[in-house]
């Protein structure tokens, strides 16, 4: 029977054509999709990968859409580097939203220019706050990460719902959830005029260069490579496992919860039910997309960003149902997996003999 043996090395030049391959496969695999739809692959795929990109306005949308991808996937990566597997970070991203909104919920009349900065440093104390949890119990009492930080999301968004359909709820907003909308000073400046990329555009581009530099040129981002290849050889060499798991998960959930205020002060203006349309899962693909690397999580980030957008533009043109985003979406994780796969194992064929025995 088949079976698998690990390689006893990884090509590097794999490693990083396999998100390309896995892209282009999708294309192909989409393509096929739309035309079992009844629908012009071309015509299909052009809207969907390649319109959003040839205008302005365009351009804007895919950079508004990937900034929280972007920032919620640097944060992730620290974490998956290191071997500790932050899956939480949907309920990170509403953390820090709830946290640096409620500022502007409370100081809803103020015209100081500082209300904008302290929401956004607020709003990464709130993600910190809520990667603490699973921080803790990992360290204290060995909990899984995994379930914890994934089972924090719903407490997450249920305590969303409960502020913004009670105590925060809009007096003026005839019944319906959220709550006021933020004073001007509260609002993210536009970049251009008619366009809706803003000033956390430009703090997500500094956030992956920055990522970047900890993890090549700091004793902190090596002691975080070396202790997520090998662990047991960190230990030896006194790398604390406890503070790299906190720094880790704190990291990914200050990034999480500043992605979440940002989003906040941007394109919504105030806290409702729905600030997030899953942003804190799709970043996990796109950390993997960009191969936990920084600079790499920037492209995939704009690159399933294009895929939002496109999807949008894909209802409206083409007639196709919006599930198909999330298709897309699900088949790059699939060719992405798939070719990790083989970059990391080899397939070993049966023998004549052991087919024969």
């Amino acid at each position: 029977m088949l079976r698998l043996e690990p390689r006893s090395t990884q090509s590097f030049a794999a490693a990083w054509l396999s998100p390309v391959m896995a892209l282009v496969l999708t294309a192909i695999t989409g393509g096929v999709i739309f035309l079992a739809m009844g629908k012009d692959p071309s015509t299909a795929l052009y809207i969907y990968f390649i319109e959003p990109l040839t205008t302005t306005s365009g351009l804007s949308e895919v950079a508004v859409k990937a900034g929280p991808l972007i920032l919620i996937g640097v944060g992730l990566s620290f974490g998956f580097r290191a071997g500790v597997w932050n899956i939480g970070a949907e309920g990170q991203y509403i953390a820090g939203a709830i946290v640096g909104g409620g500022l502007a919920v409370y100081f809803y009349e103020s015209e100081s220019t500082l209300l904008l900065p302290a929401m956004l440093v607020f709003g990464m104390l709130g993600g910190m706050a809520w990667a603490a949890v699973p921080a803790l119990l990992k360290t204290r009492f060995n909990a899984n990460e995994i379930l914890v930080s994934l089972m924090l999301v719903y407490v997450a968004e249920l305590l969303l719902v409960h502020l913004v359909q009670g105590p925060w709820r809009n007096p003026q907003g005839w019944g319906f959830p959220g709550t006021r909308m933020f004073p001007d000073v509260a609002i993210m400046p536009l970049l251009f005029s008619g366009k809706r990329a803003h000033l956390g555009t430009l703090i997500t581009l500094a956030v992956p260069f920055i990522a970047w530099f900890i993890l090549a040129q700091t004793r902190f981002g090596f002691t975080v490579r070396v202790f997520g290849s090998a662990p047991l050889a960190a230990r030896h060499a006194g790398v604390h496992g406890h503070r790299i798991i906190w720094h880790s998960l704190l990291i990914g959930g200050g990034l999480a919860g500043l992605a979440g205020v940002i989003e906040a002060t941007s394109t919504i203006g105030q806290l409702m039910p729905n600030i997030s349309p899953g942003y804190g899962f799709t970043a996990i693909i796109v950390a993997f997309l960009g191969r936990l690397h920084p600079v790499g999580v920037l492209l995939a980030g704009i690159a399933i960003a294009v895929t939002y957008i496109g999807g949008e533009g894909a209802q409206i043109s083409a007639g196709l149902p919006k599930a198909v985003t999330g298709l897309f979406q699900g088949i790059i994780l699939f060719y992405l997996l798939a070719f990790d796969l083989f970059t990391r194992y080899k397939i070993i064929l049966p023998s004549r003999r052991t087919a024969a025995q």
